[in-house]
């Protein structure tokens, strides 16, 4: 798992490669997020379209990251998930709680309104 961040528009884009799974991936993305989060950075738009696979803990660690973003009044936006990761957030119902993008302009668009 590989994670690159870029700031635009006061909203952070990380973007995640490989897969998503095990708490040392989710370790390192939530610090990185608690640092901008305490840099006043509230919003985070997530690029998941080079994750392949993401297990329990992976959907653990978009939640902690929604869950940080909005008790700041932030929010979050998924961009581009798999086939295989839309799927699991269809079946965990998840796709009602998280803005989902197809694009990354797509996501900051819908961050901006918040």
């Amino acid at each position: 798992m590989t994670v690159t961040e870029k700031t635009k528009n006061k909203i952070t884009i990380l973007r995640l490669s490989g897969n998503l799974m095990g708490e040392e991936h989710g370790t390192t993305i939530l610090n990185m997020v608690n640092n901008h989060i305490n840099n006043g950075i509230i919003h985070f738009a997530i690029d998941l379209s080079d994750v392949k696979y993401m297990n329990s803990s992976g959907i653990g660690v978009l939640i902690s990251i929604l869950t940080k973003a909005r008790n700041r009044s932030g929010d979050m936006a998924v961009i581009k998930p798999s086939e295989h990761i839309q799927k699991l957030l269809l079946i965990t119902k998840l796709n009602k709680i998280f803005k989902i993008a197809n694009t990354e302009n797509e996501a900051l668009e819908l961050l901006s309104k918040k």
